[in-house]
């Protein structure tokens, strides 16, 4: 699992860790049931703090991405697969509209837009 933190970026070091981890369960890179390292160790690697860390982790649970079993430690929960389906379907909205943003800024026609959609598909 490898994870990186850009100083560069306008998110949060928690939102980052946060947003690959759930990238990775959603692709699958990290399945039902697989552990992840532990708070600290995950802080020791990255070099953050064990609250970034921690965040980062609850709030995953929260949205049912992982789920603590005290003792144990903390893993990927059983994904529901409509519910994985969804989660990749907002990704892709988002990088649409972030597409069809940059098109807008060029000037592009819709038609032109679609044209490179339908070449990018096949």
């Amino acid at each position: 699992m490898k994870i990186i933190i850009r100083n560069s970026s306008p998110d949060p070091i928690y939102k980052q860790i946060s947003d690959q981890l759930r990238g990775m369960i959603i692709t699958g890179e990290l399945k039902s049931g697989e552990a992840l390292p532990s708070i600290r160790n995950l802080a020791r690697d990255l070099r953050i703090s064990v609250i970034t860390t921690k965040r980062s982790y609850e709030d995953l649970e929260r949205e049912g991405f992982l789920e603590t079993v005290g003792g144990k430690g903390t893993f990927v929960a059983p994904q529901n697969r409509e519910f994985i389906k969804e989660q990749k379907l907002k990704i892709i909205e988002a990088k649409l509209f972030e597409a069809v943003d940059e098109a807008r800024m060029l000037g592009l026609k819709k038609n032109e837009l679609k044209e490179m959609l339908d070449a990018l598909y096949e």
